[in-house]
């Protein structure tokens, strides 16, 4: 009987996660590729899924709400989003982890520079929260979206956010202006 019992619980631990859906371990993303860590191939259609952003301008230190959001009802198990400058190849800034279903990666020696998935539930949107770090050019969001082991998109892209040089948004969004006395 222990025998049997032994067999059961090693089974169950090895095979039934892959079964059932999107495994709880060994599942992550690449921080550089943005490549699952098991063979499958990339989705080449138009991806189901969009990144919005809260502001098309910021400075250093603004907060910037992102969305990753399913497009009807294609929702999604995993993912990887980050903060790229346009043509770069790593993530830059950080995220402040605000919604449950995410939590913060640490890619490059950066902790929080990207955002994961906390669990394997489906879902239909995730929102965080991006701090802009200081000297940084025009970027844009970037993400992989697993929507199940056969089926993941690489790559998908926000709009791009410009620095504002002379005028600044605020977490508010306002603007303000940057004036000069000379005495």
């Amino acid at each position: 009987m222990k025998r049997h019992s032994c067999f059961v619980f090693l089974f169950c631990g090895i095979f039934l996660p892959g079964i059932l859906g999107f495994p709880q371990t060994n599942t992550s993303i690449d921080c550089d590729s943005l490549l699952p860590n098991y063979e499958a191939e990339p989705q080449t259609s138009a991806p189901p899924y969009i990144i919005a952003v809260s502001f098309d301008n910021f400075e250093p230190g603004n907060e910037v709400q992102v969305t990753l959001e399913a497009l009807g009802d294609a929702g999604f198990k995993g993912f990887n989003l980050q903060a790229r400058e346009i043509d770069g190849d790593v993530p830059v800034g950080t995220f402040k982890i605000t919604d449950p279903n995410t939590k913060g990666l640490e890619c490059h020696n950066m902790t929080n520079s990207a955002v994961s998935q906390a669990n394997s539930d489906v879902k239909q949107k995730v929102t965080t929260t991006w701090i802009s770090p200081p000297d940084v050019r025009e970027l844009q969001f970037i993400a992989t979206v697993v929507q199940n082991l056969e089926k993941f998109w690489v790559g998908i892209q926000s709009k791009t956010l410009s620095p504002t040089p002379s005028e600044s948004v605020n977490a508010t969004g306002k603007t303000k202006r940057k004036v000069c006395f000379s005495v």
